[in-house]
């Protein structure tokens, strides 16, 4: 077992050599790896382990960047532009980042979790170069806005417009637009934009409305229990 003593003794001394590096990468990863676990907790598709991988490589090809550009042998003299590498990053979660912005109902979601993403990799720059206290300060700062900002603007917008699109499917000679405009008055929303589709037996009303989402229930509810009408549905 003499092989397992000699490269277990290997493994010490290039720890023990390259400790800062070690710590560097640690560090980063226990950063990303700390915002990620609120991204999963909120259901996020990029939580826990992909932010700790972010943050973990741009450690990584900061440290790297900085490898490649010393000159042989020298602690602090460069051959090359020490941030040639680290600059590609940014452009690359810009691209990542573009993977978790989606369209749905009319309205751009995502947004924030691209914008971790990026915050995360600047992060794991920052660990790699060894600015560590902006890292952790900035960390601090993130799982702040994640964390409560986002409870604190739950209550406080919780009357913030938003638009929506109601279809309503009734009966061709139940259709009265202006009885179904009063009740989405009645419901203190406001009319964008209104569409009619006929058929033969049945008409399709396509509201597009704008208001408080949470004044929406209510008048789906209102609206089922009409003359005529087969279905809502709420987008």
């Amino acid at each position: 077992m003499e092989w397992l003593g000699n490269a277990l003794q290997w493994v010490w001394d290039l720890l023990v050599q390259q400790g800062e590096v070690f710590l560097r990468l640690c560090l980063a990863a226990a950063l990303g790896g700390l915002i990620g676990l609120e991204r999963e907790a909120s259901g996020k598709p990029a939580g826990f382990r992909t932010n700790l991988l972010i943050c973990l490589g741009a450690a990584l090809l900061t440290e790297l960047s900085r490898f490649v550009a010393l000159e042989p042998g020298s602690a602090n003299q460069f051959r090359a532009d020490p941030g040639r590498i680290a600059a590609q990053i940014v452009s690359g979660m810009g691209f990542l980042g573009a993977g978790t912005i989606m369209k749905a109902r009319g309205a751009v979601t995502g947004l924030t979790t691209a914008a971790t993403l990026w915050v995360v990799a600047a992060i794991g720059m920052a660990v790699g170069a060894g600015a560590y206290v902006p890292a952790l300060l900035a960390t601090t700062i993130v799982m702040f806005a994640l964390f409560l900002l986002y409870r604190v603007e739950e209550q406080l917008l919780k009357a913030r417009p938003q638009d929506r699109t109601l279809e309503i499917t009734l009966g061709v000679h139940d259709l009265d637009l202006t009885k179904l405009e009063a009740a989405i008055r009645a419901a203190r929303l406001q009319v964008i934009s209104v569409n009619v589709t006929r058929h033969d037996d049945s008409a399709l009303a396509a509201f597009q409305l704008r208001g408080p989402d949470d004044r929406y229930p209510a008048l789906v509810q209102a609206l089922l229990g009409g003359r005529g009408v087969h279905r809502v549905a709420l987008l």
